[in-house]
This record gives structure tokens, sequence and C-alpha cells, in this order.
């Protein structure tokens, strides 16, 4: 995955103590003005259960911690910690692996042709992704290649009627 060398470093610092709280670093993201940006960090539980938003909370202040002590940067910022949400992003192999059979939507830095695909994780190996796209085709994308790649929930609203 393509991060910048600030979130990178972040997401080191972070993952450095991560284990420690049996939390898991999904994400970090910096986003909005220069000025004044917003720090975003995703958490999840490293058992692999879904996070609350009471284990958010309880998480919080080592995480601010931790930035605070890498002081990233140099002006006021906003700190955004959360849970990965239903639109999970995903960032390393083991990700990918754990996701499988599930459908995403990965954008590319790829400078010629197609930057954007959406389809199901048909395989994931050490330094790429397969992807079987909606159109039917197959692609195998690197992770040098892979800005940003998230899970695309499908709900079904029609429900089962069974007994009606």
């Amino acid at each position: 995955m393509v991060k910048s060398k600030l979130e990178q470093s972040i997401i080191d610092a972070l993952e450095e103590k991560a284990a420690a709280h049996d939390i898991d670093i999904v994400d970090v993201e910096i986003v909005g003005a220069t000025k004044a940006p917003c720090i975003r960090v995703r958490l999840d539980k490293l058992s692999g259960d879904p996070i609350n938003l009471d284990e958010v909370t309880a998480q919080t202040a080592w995480v601010s911690d931790c930035i605070e002590a890498l002081d990233p940067i140099e002006s006021a910022y906003t700190l955004e910690v959360s849970s990965p949400g239903m639109n999970r992003p995903l960032r390393r192999p083991s990700d990918f692996s754990r996701f499988a059979g599930e459908p995403v939507e990965l954008t590319t830095t790829a400078t010629e042709g197609r930057r954007s695909y959406k389809g199901t994780i048909a395989e994931a190996h050490d330094t790429s992704v397969t992807l079987e796209l909606e159109e039917g085709e197959t692609v195998t994308i690197s992770y040098d290649e892979v800005k940003k790649c998230t899970l695309k929930p499908v709900f079904d609203f029609k429900g089962s009627k069974e007994g009606k």
C-alpha cells in the first residue's frame, strides 16, 4: 500500500505499542488542510472481533500520547480515533487474505490505463492481490500499486420472508 512517509511513521509508532493493548492498527490517514490536518486512526481488536465505541474511547489516550510523543505535525491538528467501520480499509497482505471472497473497491497509482476497480478478492499473495471484477475478468495488482482499498459491504434489505 502506498502511504506517505508521515502516515507510515505514525503507523510504525502506533504498531510498536498496539500489541500491548491487544489492538490492531487498521489504518492511519492524514486528511484536510495542511495548516490544521486531521489524523484519522482506525483501530480493531487483535483477536479479529469487532471493537465497540467504549473500547475505542478507552484506547484513545495511549494513541494520543504516542502521536504526541512523535510530534508529526508542527501546527495544530485534530486526532480522530475510530473503528474501521463497514467500509474497512485493507492495508496489509494479511488484511487481503483475511477478507478473501469479499467485495472491495480498489484504487491504484497506475499512470496509464485503469485506476479504479470493483470486484471480489479472488486470491491474496505476499506481493499482490487478484480481483475478480464485476465485469467478469480477473486482474492481479501489486500491493506497491494499491493507493486505497476498502471493503464494500453488501446489504440485503429484502430479508427472509419465511413464515409470512
